[in-house]
């Protein structure tokens, strides 16, 4: 009996994803754990293995198609013994379950039985710009390789993850100065792009028409969903960071052989933890006609990438050291950053964190994280006259705004977590007990 790949959920909040690119073509005979194709979710490119043995008899959505369903039949295999010219498409659409992802960094594509959809449209033609699939080229990118040096294997030529490794392996590209420049040059991604087109807009203005990515749809999605459902308020805070400073510099000090290097930012995830640990009601989610009231503080942590956001998060830190603190953070925005963040590491998290301090932001607000029920926006932290015992003094201050669900926290709810926080930043020793 033919066996049916589905588009696979690869994200908690993945509704649909773009087919970048196949890497197998019918007839290739594949066995289980078989890369067949890379796709683009609201998060990253990731890649699909098979969990069967067959022959790929159909691919129904073609390499490049944005948009395509969570569930929707993609390909079918033909077992061992039948005949791939004998395979024949069901008549109706699939009502096809979603699949779960994998823990491992290549997610498994669930196999299902269901009827099949009509093949989606094909992606339309990028022009004459070098056809590679994301993965490629972040790959090239990372080891300075121009694309232009690659032959593609993958559909129409498309260049795919295994052109680039073969190439870097076989030494048949240079890697140089030049061929950085190359590859650092605007091409455009299939990522975030199908094509570019300049117009003259009003009063001869150009403009450059981008068509959106998964990442960004799902961002414009969650968070007008979150300016338009949940009910903020915003509470802020300024909190002094002279002994958290030499804190951290004696700290890291102490740290140097290890290899570990506390930032301020490590600081403030622990005190985050800490205050929801000690103020409970602050760590919360508003379900309709219930209340869920987490025992661990989860810390989604807001990394800014390429094209998007994506919140990583650090499981239980009001348990983790400092040190594994900045373990944990340094990793996880490396892997954001290199597009390889896998579901489990962004999943859930109960209390979010974004700091704009090393970009110079003295002060902002958040907009909430569904169905999370509060976030921290975290300033830069900065010399300011402050009043010390009836004295004008100068202080390293920070000024902090905490974004609240008020359905779920209430004001002074809010203004405890602020005040626990403020006490942990400011004495930065009660971390450490």
């Amino acid at each position: 009996m033919a066996i049916e790949i589905f588009m696979p959920a690869l994200s908690p909040t993945m509704e649909e994803g773009t087919l970048a690119t196949w890497l197998v073509k019918v007839g290739d005979t594949v066995a289980s754990g078989d890369v067949l194709a890379e796709i683009e979710t609201d998060k990253a490119t990731m890649e699909v293995e098979s969990i069967d043995d067959g022959v790929v008899a159909k691919i129904l959505v073609e390499g490049g198609t944005d948009n395509v369903p969570v569930g929707q039949i993609i390909a079918i295999l033909a077992e061992e013994g039948e005949d791939i010219a004998d395979i024949e498409l069901p008549e109706t659409k699939s009502e096809a379950k979603q699949p779960n992802s994998a823990p491992d960094e290549k997610v498994e594509a669930e196999v299902q039985k269901t009827e099949t959809p009509k093949p989606a449209p094909a992606q339309p033609s990028a022009g004459d710009r070098i056809k590679a699939s994301p993965l490629a080229r972040r790959i090239a990118k990372q080891e300075g390789v121009s694309l232009s040096l690659i032959n593609g294997t993958g559909p129409n030529g498309r260049i795919v993850k295994r052109d680039v490794e073969a190439a870097l392996k076989g030494g048949s590209v240079a890697v140089s100065a030049q061929t950085t420049e190359i590859q650092a040059a605007p091409v455009a991604d299939t990522s975030k792009t199908v094509a570019q087109t300049y117009y003259p807009a009003h009063d001869g203005i150009p403009v450059r028409e981008e068509r959106l990515s998964n990442m960004r749809k799902t961002i414009a999605k969650r968070l007008t969903e979150s300016k338009t459902t949940v009910p903020h308020f915003y509470l802020t805070i300024e909190c002094e960071l002279d002994k958290l400073l030499a804190q951290r510099k004696e700290l890291n000090a102490k740290l140097a052989d290890s290899g570990v290097k506390l930032s301020v930012n490590d600081f403030i995830i622990r005190a985050c933890g800490l205050a929801l640990k000690k103020v409970p009601a602050a760590n919360v989610q508003f379900a309709g006609d219930k209340m869920y009231w987490y025992e661990r503080a989860d810390i989604s942590m807001a990394v800014a990438i390429e094209g998007g956001l994506v919140t990583p998060v650090i499981r239980g830190a009001d348990q983790m050291g400092l040190a594994d603190i900045a373990k944990a953070s340094k990793e996880l925005a490396t892997k954001a950053r290199d597009g390889k963040l896998m579901p489990e590491d962004y999943a859930g998290g109960t209390f979010s964190l974004s700091n704009l301090g090393m970009f110079g932001i003295k002060e902002f607000s958040a907009v909430i994280n569904p169905p999370q029920g509060a976030i921290l926006a975290v300033g830069a932290g900065e010399q300011r006259p402050v009043v010390k015992d009836g004295a004008l003094a100068v202080a390293t201050v920070m000024s902090c705004t905490m974004s609240c669900d008020h359905r779920a926290v209430d004001g002074a709810v809010g203004a405890e977590f602020l005040a626990a926080f403020k006490g942990y930043l400011e004495d930065p020793m009660t971390m450490l007990l």
